[in-house]
Formats: C-alpha cells, structure tokens, sequence
C-alpha cells in the first residue's frame, strides 16, 4: 500500500540544533539554539543543454552552492564562539581574520498546524560572521533579530551511496520515529531528550 502524502504546509520553526563534526560523520556534541524565527534554504540547480544539428541534443542538470540563512531572537555569545571559531579570554570575546569556522552538521524543523513537523537536515557547512547592529529606544519598545548565514556541501551519510548535502523527514503529530533516524544520519548521535540551551531575551543587537 502507497504512504499516505501530505498536503500540509509549514506554519512555522523551531527545533534548530547544531553539531561538530569536522572531517567526520559522528558529532562531537550537539547544541540547540532556541528561538528560532526564520530559516532559508537556497538549493539552486539550473539544466544545461548541448545542442547539435541546430536541436537540443542532451540536458544535463547543474546544482549550485547550497546556502542557509537563518534568524534568531537573538543568538547567545557562547554558540557564536562554537560556530565561528572565537576566542574567550577573561569573558572577553574576540573576533579576528585568522578565525577558522568549524564544520557543523543542522537540523531543524517546520511545524504545522495539525502537529506533525516536517525536519531538514544539512550534512555539512560552515557559518559566517553576523553583522553587528543595534538602534537607539524609541516611544515603544521594538526588539532587535539576528541573522547569520551558511554554506554547506556534501558529505557521506550512512546508508546512502552517494553523497548527500540535505536530507528530509517526516512525522505525523505524536510520532518522532523519522526525526531520530535523520539525527543519526546527520549526527550520528540520537535526539537529545536534555540538552544545554543557553539562551538571553535582549533588546541589543550583536555580539
């Protein structure tokens, strides 16, 4: 018997964890950064044709740089450092030109209204600098957002023959069955049931 499809559209985001995974399959730890509230992902691919005989003779598809945008309420100082490679000494952080991000592996989900979560994970990618912005108080009250970007590129996931930059899972409300398979493949590591969420509520932009 056919899976049933779903026609579900995602009503909003949440879920977004990060892990280190260098060079290899298997995440050093994984960290979840709450709040998230906007998330994009750029897949371009484009068809080539080769012509002959005045007629197109063959098409051939050509995929592009794989990007993420993503935006936070705010993104606590202690996952910049873990995803940008900064440095803390005497609870000063620095940013500097010789900063080498590390690979990271990403998952996070679009939920819908009747409960089920649609998950997207990215195998392989390194974050860039966020700017630095910030506005005086008005009359009312507004509170900043932050966005940091991404790049990502195949890697080996188990189970796969070829190598693979985003994998997708679903789950129908009160199931997590597709969500732990997708964190072993993009961890190698299970769904943490406790994690270590360090998260501020700030009305200042920036690191």
């Amino acid at each position: 018997m056919a899976e049933e499809k779903s026609y579900r559209a995602s009503t909003g985001v949440d879920e977004f964890f990060y892990g280190e995974i260098g060079d290899g399959i298997v995440a050093q730890y994984i960290e979840r950064v709450k709040f998230l509230q906007s998330i994009n992902v750029e897949m371009p691919q484009e068809i080539v044709r080769a012509y002959g005989d005045n007629i197109t003779a063959e098409l051939a598809s050509s995929s592009g740089n794989i990007s993420v945008t993503s935006g936070f309420h705010k993104i606590p100082i202690q996952d910049k450092e873990r995803l940008l490679g900064w440095e803390t000494v005497d609870g000063i952080t620095a940013a500097g030109s010789e900063d080498t991000s590390p690979y990271v592996a990403v998952i996070f989900a679009k939920t819908h209204e009747d409960g089920s979560r649609e998950y997207v994970g990215l195998t392989k990618g390194m974050f860039t600098r966020p700017n630095v912005t910030g506005q005086t108080k008005g009359e009312s009250t507004e509170f900043s957002t932050e966005e940091i970007t991404a790049q990502f590129m195949d890697r080996e996931v188990t189970g796969f023959i070829k190598e693979k930059s985003v994998l997708f899972a679903y789950d129908p409300e009160g199931q997590t069955t597709n969500r732990d398979k997708l964190f072993m493949k993009i961890f190698g590591k299970p769904y943490p049931t406790t994690t270590s969420t360090t998260t501020t509520t700030t009305t200042t932009g920036g690191a």
